[in-house]
């Protein structure tokens, strides 16, 4: 179902607009845009580096890595997938792999940005995509499956995503979060990016309950790489404005392949059911509480 943002009336989602009181979304740059005066500007993120993630991320460790785990979670707690709507989906990366595994599955993706989503509906042109605000979500009930990845450190309300997306979901839908992880590991880097926070676990899961979701699976990844990740951090104390933000995304080619075996050896410990204490980041798993 549809859930309209002026009036919280739900309707069928092949509906354009509420047939309480007539409200539609506009269409900017070819996407409907349920959040449009921040369209084009806002915080939380640089909307001129989605041009840089879609140059670089296919071939960088991180990305790849994190796509394999991605869908190994999606895939075993998800295997009859039928619709997903990703939160922040930047360039359609991910959504991309889901496609290769679930073709017969209804896939959505979200940008705060317009300029994002242009890179997204390339990759993927038989794809749904919209211009919202995650705090906003114009649906109930309507996904059988949500992901977050890597944009809820971006948000400062996100207790209120995180409910926005259990009302999305239908019931005993699942959702899917990666969150940067520790405190300790904060960094210029997390300035750049526009991060308000970077996790605990405590602190996800606690939220996640808190928005009515019970968790299913939580592990740490970017475990085996840590030192590297500690290293790499603490290395560069220079002003943002010095920042170079595409240096962990141009690595010398046998280095991002040495790291992306590490990695492959994580995911098959994290398959055998392994969950890493301690990492750069932390992947949930959370079903909607009935």
């Amino acid at each position: 179902m549809k859930r309209c943002l002026a009036c919280e009336t739900h309707y069928t989602s092949s509906m354009i607009h509420c047939p309480n009181c007539d409200f539609e979304p506009m269409v900017l740059d070819g996407f409907d845009a349920y959040a449009p005066n921040l369209a084009y500007a806002g915080s939380g993120f640089k909307a001129s580096y989605f041009a840089e993630l879609a140059r670089l991320e296919t071939d960088n460790f991180w990305f790849r890595s994190r796509n394999r785990l991605i869908l190994w979670m999606i895939e075993k707690y998800c295997p009859g997938l039928q619709s997903f709507l990703e939160i922040g989906c930047g360039t359609g990366y991910v959504l991309s792999g889901l496609a290769t595994r679930f073709p017969s599955a209804r896939l959505y993706g979200s940008e705060i940005f317009v300029e994002g989503l242009s890179f997204a509906a390339e990759r993927l042109p038989s794809s749904i995509f919209m211009q919202m605000d995650a705090k906003h979500i114009p649906y109930h009930e309507e996904f059988d499956s949500m992901g977050a990845f890597d944009m809820l450190e971006h948000i400062e309300e996100d207790v209120d995503v995180l409910i926005e997306a259990r009302n999305a979901l239908n019931p005993n839908g699942v959702l899917f979060l990666t969150v940067p992880q520790h405190d300790w590991l904060w960094s210029v880097a997390d300035e750049y990016a526009c991060h308000v926070r970077r996790y605990s676990a405590e602190e996800i899961h606690r939220k996640l309950q808190l928005a009515g979701f019970h968790i299913l699976r939580s592990t740490s990844f970017v475990s085996l790489l840590l030192p590297a990740m500690v290293f790499s951090r603490y290395k560069k104390m220079k002003p943002q404005a010095e920042f170079d933000s595409t240096v962990e995304l141009k690595l010398p080619k046998i280095l991002n392949g040495l790291f992306c075996q590490l990695m492959n050896v994580e995911l098959g410990l994290v398959k055998r059911g392994v969950d890493f204490i301690a990492g750069g980041s932390r992947l949930v798993v959370a079903k909607k509480a009935g």
